[in-house]
């Protein structure tokens, strides 16, 4: 099946991890033809993936930028345009969550750092790459979200809420960019290796699998086809859904 993907300019938030969903969809979409601006607050990292992917033979470039800044958003994507001229896919990656606690203990630094880091992040860049999209008349925003924001999160209720906020936001403006030639959609990723899941309560990778019916964890390979899926040609009639990739867990 052709993905219509090739040659398409791509922005992926919080890909600096080395191994995070972010990176994997990153080469992912370069392994399909995609040149692929890398964003991240740790340039470091940022800079190995925008070198992955140039390794697959694409164009890229690493930016840092504070993604819940409406402004540094501004300016990263200013950069993109110089560049690229365009922006065809969006992905908004980049999340976080404060250590887990009862509502009652949660501060409101708590409170807004889950807000903003997951939230706002998504809302500042749809709302700046949007734009640029109903100018060209065709564009992908995949926003990645959390089972946490359709079953809630026992001890992690600002983190649930952002989560289920990001669904919410995206089937909105799903409806309200369709008619642009734009889809909104967001991927919902099952437990997986990556530094989120090993900063959360210990045995949580160990025992997981267990409970999982196709009896292992989510891959970061399983995260980004499923972006690579939305972000193409194929998925043209899906708009504002939430595809769960979890192996079979309930979202």
């Amino acid at each position: 099946m052709e993905l219509g993907l090739k040659g398409k300019v791509a922005l992926v938030t919080g890909a600096g991890s080395q191994i995070g969903f972010g990176k994997a969809i990153a080469l992912a979409l370069a392994q399909e033809g995609c040149d692929v601006i890398v964003n991240d607050i740790d340039i470091d990292g940022a800079r190995q993936t925008a070198a992955a992917v140039e390794k697959l033979g694409r164009k890229s470039m690493a930016i840092k930028a504070d993604v819940t800044r409406g402004s540094e958003w501004d300016s990263m994507v200013k950069e993109v345009m110089a560049k690229f001229s365009r922006i065809d896919i969006l992905v908004n990656n980049a999340g976080g969550c404060t250590p887990p606690k009862p509502f009652l203990e949660m501060s409101d630094k708590d409170w807004d750092f889950d807000i903003d880091v997951n939230l706002r992040s998504t809302r500042n860049g749809t709302k700046t790459v949007l734009p640029i999209m109903i100018k060209q008349k065709s564009g992908k925003i995949v926003n990645i979200t959390s089972g946490a924001g359709i079953h809630g999160g026992m001890f992690t209720s600002g983190y649930a809420a952002a989560k289920a906020g990001i669904i919410g936001f995206s089937m909105g403006v799903a409806k309200e960019a369709a008619p642009h030639g734009i889809n909104i959609n967001c991927v919902s990723p099952g437990v997986a290796d990556t530094g989120f899941a090993r900063n959360a309560p210990p045995g949580l990778l160990e025992n997981f699998p267990k409970t999982v019916p196709i009896g292992r964890l989510t891959t970061t390979q399983d995260i980004a086809n499923a972006v690579v899926f939305l972000a193409s040609d194929a998925s043209c009639d899906i708009v504002g859904q939430v595809l769960v990739v979890s192996g079979g867990v309930s979202p």
